[in-house]
């Protein structure tokens, strides 16, 4: 049996929010005019991949590496996790869900982020996605990856850097900030971004795309003395059109499905 093409992008599995779906426009955006491209160190079924192949330039190339369920090799995924990739996804399923957003596919690398150490070349990325490996050794050579293919005015996005079960991101993530010169730039309840470049333009764009926007919060803080920006959805009426947007924003997909059955 066939499964239905997502027609908008909801419809693809995913944990990626709103609000970095729209950061991650606004900081690709922010990377200047001067082409660069675009790598995803583990994509799932596509859903940041597609936001992100919304960005490609002419000359530009979105690459997406990623095991696809696949760890013949080793097993880099704790075990509750892999047994739910190779359940839910497969490389078919991921060409799929890109092809019906976009004519081009993503060049893929099916393999380990450690096979992108010698096909990436060195400062040619302008937007780095990190979210393959969870356990610190792995995300700690995914930065060192990113480091050296990152362009100086380039950003790097990492997923679940403050989530409770996978410690080693976090670990790793900030390590990078005290010991290896990477700058915050802003995060979500989701995600971090940062630079080894300048993040004030960043930070700049940020808060032009929020000015003005009920529904967009953003605070100022400090990390290891630079400013860094809190982004988050802000809180609306639990009524109407504001509870269908709550909803949206905070409950998992799986969850997301049935409940749009139910609300008005």
């Amino acid at each position: 049996m066939s499964r239905a093409l997502p027609r908008t992008l909801d419809d693809v599995p995913g944990w990626f929010q709103p609000v970095d779906q729209e950061l991650f426009g606004v900081l690709i955006e922010a990377t200047g005019s001067e082409p660069g491209d675009l790598l995803e160190m583990g994509c799932y079924l596509g859903k940041s991949a597609i936001v992100m192949g919304r960005h490609v330039g002419r000359g530009e190339r979105l690459t997406v590496c990623d095991l696809f369920g696949d760890e013949t090799h080793g097993n880099y995924s704790r075990p509750g996790t892999l047994a739910f990739y190779r359940k839910t996804l497969t490389r078919d399923a991921f060409e799929a869900n890109y092809r019906a957003f976009h004519d081009e596919p993503p060049h893929i690398v099916h393999g380990r982020t450690t096979d992108l150490a010698d096909g990436i070349g060195a400062g040619s990325c302008r937007f780095v996605h990190i979210d393959a490996s969870h356990q610190y050794e792995d995300v700690s050579g995914d930065i060192d990856i990113t480091r050296r293919a990152l362009r100086p005015h380039g950003i790097v996005a990492f997923d679940d850097y403050r989530t409770a079960h996978v410690p080693g991101v976090g670990a790793a993530v900030w390590e990078a900030v005290f010991t290896k010169g990477l700058r915050p730039v802003c995060l979500s309840s989701s995600k971090l971004y940062a630079t080894w470049g300048d993040p004030e333009p960043f930070q700049a764009a940020v808060r032009t795309w929020a000015k003005g926007r009920a529904d967009r919060t953003v605070a100022k803080d400090t990390i290891a003395g630079g400013p860094v920006l809190r982004v988050s959805a802000a809180k609306v009426p639990v009524q109407g059109g504001g509870a269908r947007r709550m909803v949206r924003e905070r409950l998992p997909p799986v969850l997301l499905r049935t409940v749009r059955k139910v609300l008005p």
